[in-house]
């Protein structure tokens, strides 16, 4: 019975600090000490498992903005042509011409990081 107790307060504590929350209010929340959090956060285990919730919550986050992206954008073109005050249309124009740009690089880099990576993977297996 006390494992499964442990059990949920790894959990309590995991999704707290994987939040953002301190390692007092992780603590209170889970229901134990201040100095169990800290022995909790040297286990490598623990660590792990914190690493991969917060990977997973992130991803969770970007999937979300990248739903939303294309009303965004359908937004800001909409403004951009419709909107009566220019100060409107000036705005639009210029979230849309710095979302293009941001775009851009970041594709550009994916496709140079990719072929390096290919470039890697194929010097390693001339090597192996």
């Amino acid at each position: 019975m006390a494992g499964k107790g442990r059990q949920n307060a790894d959990e309590q504590l995991l999704l707290s600090l994987a939040c953002g929350a301190s390692a007092e209010n992780a603590a209170r929340k889970a229901g134990v000490c201040e100095r169990t959090v800290y022995r909790r956060l040297d286990d490598p285990e623990f660590q792990r498992r914190l690493r991969k919730l917060k990977t997973e919550i992130l991803q969770r986050g970007v999937a979300m903005i990248t739903a939303a992206q294309l009303d965004a954008v359908r937004t800001l073109v909409e403004l951009q042509g419709h909107a009566q005050a220019e100060s409107v249309r000036l705005g639009a124009a210029r979230a849309i011409l710095e979302m293009g740009a941001k775009l851009r690089e970041t594709v550009e880099l994916e496709e140079r990081m990719a072929a390096l990576e290919e470039r890697l993977a194929n010097q390693l297996r001339a090597v192996a």
